[in-house]
């Protein structure tokens, strides 16, 4: 397997590294992990490419099992309103992370014979789709503080114009708006670094 061990070293680093940027704000509606985070899907469709979905799947365990760890330490360490990551937030985190990843390779894998650019477009886009649903609902919707009953999320259901400008919507909903609109762009982004990785490491073995 050429590209598993490289793939568990650069999904490790981009979770360690989505973790802690998640804690610094970027504007209104982001943070500095949105830009790092949507990159382990680039990682697993080179691994799906190179060395097929099983390959993938193990590098994104061992992404899962990375963020558990990060998400555990975030929980013992205290901030301004108390742990840096609460339990929805890590739940959401967890869940977001494995559903969105393993739907990424199944969709990669039903597009992988197409032209090349389409499984590594349609994947991302779909999957960054359910890992935003997952993770801001789970995290921050109001339909579900009976997961934390402790735990104050009235900053994040409070209304507010949708992303500034629109109407009033839960400001996670913004939120949530705004990392979508984030992974899209770099998904398309990284159709390219996707297509000169494959034919680097492809030629390399062969």
């Amino acid at each position: 397997m050429r590209f598993l061990l490289p793939g568990v070293i650069a999904m490790t680093v981009i979770v360690v590294t989505s973790n802690i940027l998640v804690q610094y704000p970027l504007g209104a509606f982001l943070t500095w992990g949105a830009l790092t985070y949507p990159f382990s899907f680039l990682v697993t469709e080179i691994a799906n490419r190179l060395d097929g979905p099983a390959a993938a799947r193990k590098i994104v365990f061992a992404g899962f099992f990375t963020g558990i760890i990060c998400s555990f330490i975030g929980t013992q360490i205290m901030g301004e309103f108390g742990p840096l990551v609460s339990f929805r937030v890590a739940l959401g985190s967890g869940l977001a992370f494995l559903c969105a990843q393993l739907l990424d390779i199944a969709v990669f894998n039903r597009f992988r014979n197409g032209l090349w650019w389409k499984a590594p477009l349609i994947s991302p886009v779909i999957s960054s789709t359910l890992d935003t649903a997952v993770f801001f609902t789970v995290a921050f919707s109001a339909a579900l503080t009976f997961l934390e009953p402790g735990n104050d999320v009235s900053w994040a259901t409070a209304p507010s114009p949708l992303l500034g400008i629109g109407p009033e919507a839960p400001f996670w909903v913004s939120l949530a708006l705004g990392d979508w609109m984030v992974k899209l762009l770099l998904a398309v982004f990284a159709l390219m670094p996707f297509r000169l990785a494959v034919r680097k490491l492809a030629a390399r073995v062969a």
